[in-house]
């Protein structure tokens, strides 16, 4: 492919996301009022649920399996914050993942591009995360003013300013793995039950509901650092948890490059397979 061709190829992709973007807006408000339709507390189950979560993992690894949290300043807050950010990830990696065959009806009527329906159901998980993101500022308050759980110790800095820096980042590469997944489960299908599986692995290969500094094995503490999502969690956590710790640049660095990475790889191969995709729906 020439320079020129490529050049156009650009041109005519952002000629087409500008015209469909009202479009994106919509599909995206979509699905954040469709998650919720059914339900009587609505979108506050976005704030309920990750609270919920940790209240019962707290109970859980603190009291019951008397868990170590002597490297985290307060476990609950800690928690919080890890299983805000994992699970965007899986939601939004999930419902990109089937979204040509939830829209598969619309998708065989009405030509619009095909990464409309991935792309809005990883924003409506963006948009329940920054719902989430003010129940995680309540808890932290909570924690602060009573003191529990050693919530005495959490302290607000300036780096708290740094917060959107690793959210923009997991939305890059949340972006790129969903393309990715979306691509391969209209392929094929078995794609969505091995991702589950993954997923569930995925809890306990990242620090969520441990501390790093709790693995022993060299190993075992390299693969997990080598995980992009690893460094993601850190830095969101290095922005609210840790104001004294130094701010990791090459943490960030890894994070930046993995997360641009996977994006293009994403989009490379579903703008390579995204015109065979209504046949095999």
């Amino acid at each position: 492919m020439s320079v020129k061709s490529a050049e156009a190829e650009l041109n005519h992709g952002v000629e087409m996301f500008r015209k469909y973007k009202n479009l994106l807006s919509e599909l995206t408000r979509k699905n954040v009022k469709l998650k919720y339709r059914s339900s009587w507390l609505g979108i506050f189950w976005s704030f309920l649920q990750p609270l919920l979560n940790m209240v019962v993992l707290s109970i859980v690894f603190t009291h019951i399996f008397k868990h170590n949290v002597n490297d985290v300043i307060c476990f609950p807050v800690y928690l919080f914050a890890g299983r805000l950010m994992l699970d965007f990830f899986n939601t939004a990696t999930r419902q990109a993942m089937t979204s040509f065959r939830v829209n598969q009806a619309i998708i065989k009527k009405v030509y619009v591009p095909k990464y409309m329906y991935p792309l809005s159901s990883i924003f409506s998980c963006f948009v329940t995360l920054a719902i989430s993101l003010l129940g995680y500022i309540m808890v932290w308050i909570f924690f602060k003013l009573t003191g529990i759980g050693n919530g005495s110790a959490l302290v607000l800095s300036w780096r708290v300013l740094l917060v959107p820096i690793p959210l923009f980042l997991i939305l890059l590469f949340s972006t790129g793995v969903g393309l990715i997944l979306s691509v391969l489960c209209v392929y094929f299908r078995d794609i969505e039950y091995i991702w589950g599986v993954f997923q569930t692995l995925l809890l306990y290969m990242v620090p969520v509901l441990y501390h790093v500094h709790a693995i022993h094995i060299g190993w075992l503490k390299v693969i997990i650092k080598f995980n992009p999502l690893y460094s993601m969690i850190e830095l969101f956590r290095q922005c609210v948890l840790y104001p004294d710790a130094t701010f990791q640049l090459d943490m960030l660095l890894y994070a930046a490059v993995t997360s641009i990475v996977m994006l293009v790889v994403g989009m490379v191969i579903f703008n390579w397979k995204s015109d065979q995709i209504i046949y095999h729906l």
